[in-house]
């Protein structure tokens, strides 16, 4: 909890399914920034509105901190170059917008980075904040590039938090996504259809659960906006921070586990994919920094599981009426 005044949060990404959990854990804990809603289907009008809104923020912050917590992006690992130029020029517009005016160590950014795009080439698990990064696929590229900008940015005097997280899971995953996994499984279990999966069963993933990952970025802030009072000016830290249970599991283990917790066995059709290329075949993940953060109760995979699929259940009966 920061001490003294809150700062100020705007989530950017609110609707995703990190964002959502952000702002849910920052009721009783931080005021929200009230902010428009991003229409990030045109990449133009995107950027002029982000670029506006960071602006306000700021004066609405007044003379007390602020913080903003950058969730967006719909790009996954098979999408293509030119959709990350657009999230890259969105996230760009945001931060020249928070760069103007003075006072600039009154704030704070989090950006949230993907441990398995930047560490999926390298081939030496487990990794930590000093692996080295190769990513695979412009997923991965982009994700490092975003960390490049928001390093350079912070020069201007605020504190970055860059945080490269695990494999995200929970209630409000968007199923459009061809991702997520768990919340894959347990929408086709609920469906009655079958899943494909398109990586070995004996790939290993870090499995986090998105609302104890939310409590864990606020904690990241926190501890950055503390470390950084007294820092020179135009000296403001950047850390990196790996987000992980740090405890990998394979993907033959999370089925056998959502079978004891279905009562019958997924229906899984393995496949291949191009895309499948791309993956890495282990990733699992270790912290060396800011180790406080870690020292906490995580949800227990079979508790997350439950939720997200009763969360599922709710959603689909909301649909079917």
């Amino acid at each position: 909890m920061t001490a003294g005044h809150p700062p100020l949060t705007w989530v950017v990404g609110a609707g995703g399914l990190l964002g959502q959990h952000v702002v849910a854990a920052l009721r009783g804990r931080a005021p929200i920034f009230d902010a428009p809603r991003v229409p990030w289907s045109d990449p133009t009008q995107a950027e002029s509105v982000l670029a506006d809104t960071a602006r306000r923020l700021r004066a609405d912050a007044g003379g007390r901190g602020w913080q903003v917590v950058w969730c967006a992006g719909a790009g996954v690992t098979g999408s293509s170059a030119e959709s990350f130029d657009a999230e890259h020029a969105a996230l760009v517009a945001a931060l020249e917008g928070l760069r103007e005016g003075s006072d600039a160590s009154r704030g704070a950014f989090f950006l949230a980075s993907s441990a398995g795009g930047v560490y999926a080439g390298v081939g030496a698990s487990p990794y930590d904040e000093f692996s080295p990064t190769k990513p695979l696929a412009a997923y991965g590229w982009a994700k490092l590039r975003a960390e490049q900008t928001v390093t350079e940015w912070a020069r201007g005097g605020s504190p970055v938090v860059i945080g490269r997280i695990a494999n995200l899971y929970g209630p409000g995953q968007n199923l459009d996504k061809p991702q997520g996994l768990v919340s894959q499984l347990c929408a086709a279990h609920l469906e009655r259809r079958p899943v494909s999966i398109w990586v070995s069963l004996d790939t290993l993933r870090d499995y986090l659960y998105a609302p104890d990952c939310a409590q864990m970025v606020l904690d990241c802030l926190d501890l950055a906006r503390a470390e950084s009072q007294g820092s020179p000016v135009g000296d403001a830290p950047v850390v990196t921070k790996i987000l992980a249970t740090q405890r990998a599991i394979t993907i033959g283990a999370v089925i056998a586990e959502l079978r004891r917790i279905f009562r019958r066995r997924p229906s899984i059709v393995l496949g291949a994919s191009s895309v499948s290329a791309l993956q890495s075949r282990d990733l699992s993940l270790r912290s060396r920094v800011w180790p406080e953060i870690d020292r906490r109760t995580l949800t227990t995979f079979p508790a997350g599981v439950a939720a997200t699929l009763e969360d599922l259940s709710s959603r689909l009966r909301v649909a079917a009426r």
